[in-house]
C-alpha cells in the first residue's frame, strides 16, 4: 500500500474529498498512491491538509496510530515511531535550566536516550538549545562591550533568556498543531 493511501484511509477520506480539501487533482492523487513521489508545492498541499509532516509522504511507509498520537514509520532498514506528547516534554525539558545554559541541552539529551526517542525533532531541538547556549554569550558579550549601563546589561540577560523561553513554547505550541517545530535549524549539531 502507498505511503499516501495509507494516511488517507486513516484519515478516512477518499480520493475525491482529499482532493477537494488541498486543490490537488484527483489524477495527480492517484498517481502519487500508484507509486510517484509527490514534490514541491504538491507535497507542501498534500501534508498540509492531512496535517502531517511533509517527509512522511517520503518514506517507505507510514502506520499512522490516533489513539496514543503516535506515527510509526517503517523504512526498508530501520524502524523509527515518534510520539509527539514525548517530543514535546522533551522541548519542554530545556524550560527547567533555561538560566543554566550547559543544563538547557543536558536534559532533554539525556531524556533522548531514556525515553528512546532519537529521531529528527528531537535531533533538531537539542541542536537548537546548542546553537542558543553559544550564540547567547556573545549577545551578552558584544552588550557589554557597548557600556551602556548596568540597567542595560541586566536588561539584556533577562531578554536573551526569555528569547529561549519564548523559543521553546513556541515550538512546544507547533509541535501540537502541526507535529514539526517552528524554529528550527537547517542543519543538525548532532
Amino acid at each position: 500500500m502507498s505511503r499516501l493511501k495509507a494516511i488517507r484511509e486513516q484519515k478516512n477520506l477518499t480520493q475525491e474529498e482529499l482532493s477537494e480539501k488541498s486543490k490537488i487533482s484527483v489524477r495527480t492523487i492517484q498517481r502519487i498512491e500508484s507509486g510517484t513521489e509527490p514534490k514541491g508545492h504538491t507535497l507542501r498541499a498534500l501534508a498540509q491538509t492531512l496535517e502531517i509532516e511533509e517527509s512522511l509522504l517520503l518514506q517507505e511507509e507510514n502506520i499512522i496510530s490516533q489513539e496514543n498520537n503516535e506515527v510509526k514509520t517503517e523504512a526498508p532498514e530501520e524502524s523509527v515511531t515518534i510520539n509527539y506528547s514525548l517530543v514535546k516534554m522533551i522541548n519542554l525539558s530545556s524550560l527547567l535550566f533555561v538560566v543554566v545554559p550547559p543544563l538547557n541541552i543536558l536534559a532533554p539529551f539525556l531524556l533522548m536516550f531514556v525515553m528512546k526517542q532519537r529521531n529528527s525533532l528531537i535531533k533538531q531541538i537539542i541542536s537548537l538549545q546548542m546553537f542558543w547556549t553559544a550564540i547567547a554569550p556573545i549577545v551578552f558579550m558584544l552588550g557589554i562591550f557597548l557600556k551602556l549601563g548596568k540597567e542595560f546589561t541586566l536588561i539584556l540577560m533577562i531578554l536573551i533568556a526569555l528569547s529561549n523561553v519564548f523559543m521553546i513554547l513556541r515550538n512546544a505550541a507547533e509541535i501540537d498543531r502541526k507535529k514539526k517545530l517552528y524554529f528550527n535549524l537547517k542543519f543538525s549539531m548532532l
